[in-house]
């Protein structure tokens, strides 16, 4: 066992790397310090060492997961429709989940405030770049924070929902329509065009609140011509406008 010559970066890689393999090979129960030293080839004080205890080890293995995610997840390029590539992302997530259960599970498992990864933050990120581009483009109806716990929160839902089961048994019609669901709550077809000038009808809340959050989205792209105090108050009151009053 060769773990002093070899770079402190280097060896956590080995560990983690050790770590995953066992997770996809035998399961969380599997991951312990001395198969993990073992499988490394590490003396086992090494992963206390580096990792403070087994549930460091652990987070830098579901923190390798969500890096895995990401680069599949970021080589997909844009479409010119952001609807369109919101139930691409959540596909790609339910896929992820159901081809790596051991990963998920780690992953999304055991949440806790303040406990994300970086690469968690990123992916959650991405998601909510997803829907900017959906408000901007006239379509989203509720506010984007709200809107992206409720695509995370139902997408991870289905995941687990799914796993739970046998893979013979997993009917994937319910991912999509769970994604559909989700995505009529949270968008709307009409979106703000040449000849859609009218005002909204009065009766017709959910569209006055989709312009709302047309306009809230693209407040970065409007010249400073407020001061900072009056650009935190159009935020507040956008963000205001942008709720619906009869969920708070």
């Amino acid at each position: 066992m060769a773990d002093r010559a070899e770079s402190r970066a280097d060896l956590k890689k080995r560990l983690v790397a050790a770590a995953a393999d066992l997770l996809v090979a035998e399961g969380r129960d599997a991951v312990t310090t001395r198969a993990v030293s073992t499988a490394a080839g590490v003396h086992p004080p090494t992963i206390y060492r580096l990792f403070g205890d087994m549930d460091g080890l652990l987070a830098a293995t579901a923190a390798d997961g969500f890096t895995r995610y990401l680069k599949q997840k970021s080589s997909r390029a844009p479409s010119a429709d952001p609807v369109d590539d919101l139930r691409a992302g959540w596909d790609m997530h339910i896929e992820f989940g159901l081809g790596n259960p051991a990963h998920y599970l780690l992953m999304y498992g055991r949440p806790q405030p303040g406990g994300e990864s970086d690469a968690a933050k990123e992916a959650q990120h991405l998601l909510r770049e997803i829907l900017e581009r959906v408000a901007r483009a006239g379509r989203l109806t509720i506010p984007v924070e709200r809107a992206a716990q409720m695509v995370h929160g139902a997408g991870m839902g289905v995941t687990f929902a799914l796993l739970a089961l046998e893979p013979e048994e997993r009917d994937l019609g319910v991912s999509t329509q769970t994604r559909e669901a989700v995505i009529a709550a949270v968008t709307t077809t009409a979106a703000d065009t040449d000849d859609n000038d009218l005002p909204p009808a009065p009766d017709s809340a959910r569209e006055a609140r989709r312009r709302v959050l047309a306009l809230r989205s693209i407040l970065d792209d409007i010249p400073a011509t407020y001061t900072r105090g009056e650009r935190m108050l159009l935020e507040e009151l956008l963000d205001r406008a942008g709720l619906d009053p009869a969920e708070g």
